[in-house]
């Protein structure tokens, strides 16, 4: 806007996070969930290497009714990314790798689109999210199990072309990430299958040494013991558990290193000390050095003003401040981890809701508010966005037709087919409709789109919004999903 000025806290000390600053912060945090219908969130707060502190707010689950607590283990999409950098890290540590060495040089299997893209691709761009791969999370989301193989990474990638020039735009890719997770697993561990050596490696060189024993890839334990359940809005608002949401986060195993542990806020702020202490770990050892430790740091590609991507982590100068963090998502659970190396300050935020992504970046600016004495925005920003996803929320359901018309359900065949996606199965009961997939299923309603086409829309809280049109190719019947790059066309089988 005319004659607006950024806020900067360049050149200003910092304050301490004393009890009451803390408070001040989780009592936003209150708000914020109430605003934006949270059930629980796990938080934890370091200061100079101490813990300050660390808990759970609201509850695990609507139906238990549970508290969430500092062990309370939530899905934590993104953090992986940097888990596995953090172990190429103490690799480049030991001289067994460099960052600019040819992955193929490393693991031979490795295969892009075509020769000359694969023999150009070093160890940092399998994270760097600079090399021009378009994402492809259609295809995990629609045809994988907890069964796939993680190989699955490199048949995937081997059929994956770039659609930018490296270092161009910032593309995020999960399978490169995923790669760069299992390229590790398996030069620490090279006779476990990737998926094992992956998972032993995190374990041995990260997670043990911090003592994060919440953490864990098994499914099963997590959901054992002390967990938060996903939830998501219905197609009227109301939030809910989601279903389709654990069916969806359990089809990520085969991809884990880009996405796909559980771990608690007790957890998380421990991981966030590592960053924090440049490598050393509470007992003062050096885990990885700080060179390669900042390695991952440094700026790489623009991801839009004062914000850049490094290797599996991002930094933000929105406010004159350095912040390296990275945010993720999955269906049910949203999460941020965040540290200010100047002020020796961090933090992490564990959501179980969808809407819970609505409440990192207002937490960052209320941290920065809290610690620079800043102007009070984060209030109006978590306000703003409340009112925006009340508003898309009254226009996407305005927009459904209910119960799915009735003609257009009666023409879909019985079962249809993508040799990228998997099955299609329909499944009818009276006037509704169930598209079943490869790992979940939703209830379907219809929308008749401008060019007079109708699409099935998902509506089962956890998976809204997946858009498949209705149409027919060379006398098959069909549905077409796209995503920003791709397209899909399930055709007709044969009953």
């Amino acid at each position: 806007p005319a004659g607006y000025a950024r806020e900067t806290f360049a050149g200003r000390k910092p304050l301490p996070l004393t009890p009451a600053r803390i408070e001040t912060l989780k009592s936003f945090m209150r708000d914020g969930m109430a605003m934006l219908g949270v059930p629980g969130v796990g938080l934890a707060f370091m200061e100079n290497g101490k813990v300050v502190w660390e808990g759970g707010l609201g509850v695990r689950s609507l139906d238990s009714k549970a508290p969430a607590d500092a062990h309370t283990a939530f899905r934590t999409a993104p953090h992986p990314k940097s888990m596995s950098t953090m172990l190429l890290a103490e690799l480049a540590d030991a001289g067994k790798l460099q960052w600019t060495a040819p992955v193929t040089s490393l693991y031979p299997e490795f295969r892009l689109g075509d020769a000359s893209t694969t023999a150009a691709t070093q160890v940092r761009h399998l994270v760097c999210a600079c090399t021009g791969l378009p994402r492809k999370d259609l295809e995990w989301v629609f045809a994988t199990t907890a069964a796939t193989p993680a190989s699955d990474t490199f048949r995937q990638l081997a059929d994956t072309q770039p659609t930018s020039k490296f270092g161009e735009a910032f593309q995020y890719n999960n399978l490169m990430a995923s790669a760069a997770g299992y390229l590790a697993g398996h030069l620490y561990y090279p006779g476990l299958e990737l998926g094992a050596a992956f998972d032993k490696a995190v374990a041995t060189r990260i997670w043990q040494p911090l003592g994060m024993n919440d953490s864990t890839f098994d499914f099963a334990r997590a959901l054992a013991g002390n967990h938060a359940s996903p939830h998501s809005t219905d197609i009227d608002g109301k939030t809910v558990t989601s279903a389709v949401g654990l069916d969806l986060d359990r089809a990520i195993a085969p991809f884990r290193p880009a996405g796909g542990a559980w771990s608690s806020p007790h957890d998380m702020i421990r991981y966030v000390g590592l960053e924090l202490a440049d490598g050393r770990l509470p007992d003062g050892k050096q885990l990885v050095s700080r060179k390669n430790l900042f390695e991952r740091r440094a700026r790489g590609v623009p991801i839009g003003e004062n914000q850049w991507y490094g290797m599996g982590l991002m930094e933000d100068s929105t406010w004159g401040v350095p912040v390296i963090h990275h945010g993720g998502d999955l269906s049910g659970y949203h999460s941020d981890m965040m540290w200010i190396p100047s002020a020796g300050v961090g933090a992490v935020i564990l959501t179980n809701a969808d809407d819970g992504v609505s409440l990192r970046r207002p937490l960052l600016r209320r941290l920065m508010e809290v610690l620079y004495d800043g102007k009070t925005e984060a209030m109006a920003d978590l306000k703003s966005a409340a009112a925006r996803i009340k508003a898309e929320a009254a226009d996407f359901r305005s927009r459904l037709t209910v119960p799915a018309d009735a003609a257009a359900t009666a023409a879909l065949a019985g079962a249809y087919r993508n040799a990228d996606l998997g099955p299609l199965k329909v499944e009818r009961r009276g006037d509704a409709v169930r598209f079943a997939f490869t790992a979940w299923a939703s209830d379907m309603l219809t929308h008749r789109n401008t060019d007079g086409t109708i699409s099935f829309i998902t509506v089962s809280p956890g998976l809204q919004g997946i858009d498949l049109v209705a149409g027919s190719t060379d006398g098959k019947r069909t549905l077409t999903v796209r995503d920003s790059q791709h397209e899909y066309v399930f055709a007709e089988e044969a009953p």
